[in-house]
C-alpha cells in the first residue's frame, strides 16, 4: 500500500473511531522499524458491546479501502479485540485491559504520533 494511501486509511479509521466515541485514541509509527505494518492504532471502549461495535463499524470502511477479508479477533468477554487492517492493526481495549497488557510501553521505540486534527 502507498503511503498515501495508509495515511488515508489510517485517518478514516481514527474518524471512524471518534465517531463511535472511542476512548483515547493512539497511533503508533512502526513503518521506520517494521515491514509488516505501518503501524498500531490502540482505543478503549467502555464495555465489550462497545468494542464489538466500533470494530463492526470499521468493516464497512476497510472494504472501501479493498480490505475484503477481515475479521475480528477476540473472544467475547475478553476486554479486546483485534482487527488486521492491512497496514494498520487496530487494537480495541477495555480500559483495564488495555492498562494490563499496556501496548504503548511494549511499543516504546516507536513513539505514539499526535493525532490529526479532525475537522469538526
Amino acid at each position: 500500500m502507498a503511503t498515501t494511501d495508509s495515511q488515508k486509511l489510517r485517518d478514516d479509521i481514527l474518524h471512524s473511531l471518534e465517531d463511535n466515541k472511542a476512548i483515547n485514541p493512539v497511533t503508533i509509527n512502526l513503518s521506520p522499524e517494521t515491514i509488516w505494518a505501518d503501524g498500531i492504532i490502540i482505543a478503549s471502549g467502555n464495555s465489550d458491546r462497545h468494542l464489538r461495535s466500533m470494530a463492526e463499524k470499521l468493516r464497512p470502511l476497510l472494504k472501501q479501502h479493498g480490505l475484503t477479508q477481515t475479521h475480528i479477533e477476540g473472544q467475547p468477554g475478553s476486554g479486546w479485540l483485534l482487527l488486521d487492517a492491512g497496514s494498520w492493526i487496530v487494537h480495541l481495549f477495555k480500559p483495564q485491559t488495555r492498562t494490563l497488557y499496556d501496548l504503548e510501553s511494549l511499543w516504546n521505540f516507536a513513539r505514539p504520533e499526535p493525532e490529526p486534527e479532525q475537522d469538526k
